[in-house]
């Protein structure tokens, strides 16, 4: 493991929630019938560079962007801030850590104004904007509303080969933990780190990284999962489906993982729980209780541990990879065969409760 990230004397901005992904694809025709015509995204605006993306019950300008680019990857990771004043704190805070900064003060994208981006210490692409053009919120337009029906982008899941260095950054940035995956000697795992009163608006899990594993997007009731899955059938792109529908052990939450075009993985999920009280506690989750994973035993395929999606840097290259050298939650799963307790005691009880980081 490296050393710890130094924590700024510069305060933290202050984070409302994410709020977009900044995704470069390949095909933009074709994502566009992933992400519109399949799983029914709402088109803001677009063009034949760029279409703007949103949720039902959204109402700032988009939660995703697909731009067309020679290499499929993540541009930017964006969340919004409490007030105009936090973009001083995030040039301030990432300048002292010798990041590097851009602030543009008419956005990086469409329906941004004044906005950061940095390269954070782990490597990823990072946006802080507050001023983001409004539109209509469709939450009651039913009669828009397909039956797998995405209301909020929900989090981001985050690769790096040194999980408590992200972890402990993004604590100094203002995150807490609600849920880890740690085994005896303590090693971590992976963390579930929000600003909004939910399991996560990002996960740091170990990996060569940095990369995106997913995002994840929420719909109002499990019925709107088996919906997308039963249309993904009908039309003969099942193959498109990595992983469930489950349940996961860790947030509590249903889900299914699906791919796109480009093999960028989404997650549809739905039902987790509320974290916004101040003494919230930590769940930890040991590392060979393979119910934290899927609750009711189901195998994870290999490829959900080792596949994910590149990051740029701000100039739009690809990041280079960084190796993870300590033990990796894949070999300590034995395959990722999912299906047994690979160790004495866990059956009894496969997490504990702590104290809130």
């Amino acid at each position: 493991m490296s050393e710890r990230i130094p924590t700024p004397q510069s305060p933290a901005p202050d984070i409302v929630r994410c709020a977009y992904l900044d995704l470069v694809v390949t095909d933009l025709a074709r994502s566009r019938d992933f992400y519109v015509d399949l799983l029914g995204l709402v088109v803001t605006e677009e063009s034949d560079e760029a279409i703007y993306l949103r949720t039902f019950d959204e109402f700032i300008h988009h939660n995703l962007v697909l731009r067309q680019g020679p290499v499929a990857a993540v541009a930017a990771f964006a969340y919004r801030v409490r007030s105009p004043e936090e973009l001083d704190r995030a040039v301030d805070f990432y300048t002292e850590l010798g990041c590097r900064v851009e602030r543009r003060k008419n956005g990086f994208v469409k329906g941004i104004g004044d906005a950061v981006r940095v390269q954070d210490p782990i490597g990823f692409p990072i946006e802080f904007f507050y001023e983001v053009e409004h539109v209509e919120r469709l939450a009651w337009a039913y009669h828009l509303h397909n039956p797998g029906a995405l209301v909020r982008l929900d989090h981001f899941n985050q690769v790096t080969p040194d999980v408590p260095k992200a972890a402990a950054h993004l604590v100094d940035l203002g995150f807490r933990v609600t849920e880890d995956i740690e085994d005896g000697e303590g090693t971590v795992y992976a963390a579930w780190m929000r600003r909004k009163p939910t399991v996560h608006d990002t996960a740091m899990t170990g990996g060569d990284g940095p990369r995106m594993h997913h995002v994840a997007f929420a719909t109002h009731e499990k019925h709107n999962i088996l919906a997308i899955c039963d249309t993904m059938g009908a039309l003969r792109i099942s193959d498109r489906i990595e992983r469930g529908p489950g349940r996961h052990g860790v947030s509590n939450a249903f889900y299914l993982y699906i791919l796109d075009p480009d093999g960028h993985r989404v997650e549809v999920y739905t039902q987790d729980y509320w974290t916004g009280d101040p003494d919230n506690p930590l769940v930890t989750w040991d590392v060979h209780d393979n119910q934290r994973r899927d609750w009711w035993g189901n195998p994870v395929v290999p490829s959900w541990y080792t596949e994910a999606s590149a990051v740029l840097d701000l100039d739009g290259n690809p990041v280079s990879l960084v190796t993870r050298t300590d033990d990796s939650e894949m070999a300590v799963t034995i395959g990722a065969d999912g299906f047994s307790y690979t160790r004495e005691g866990d059956v009894e009880k496969g997490f504990k409760l702590g104290h809130q980081l």
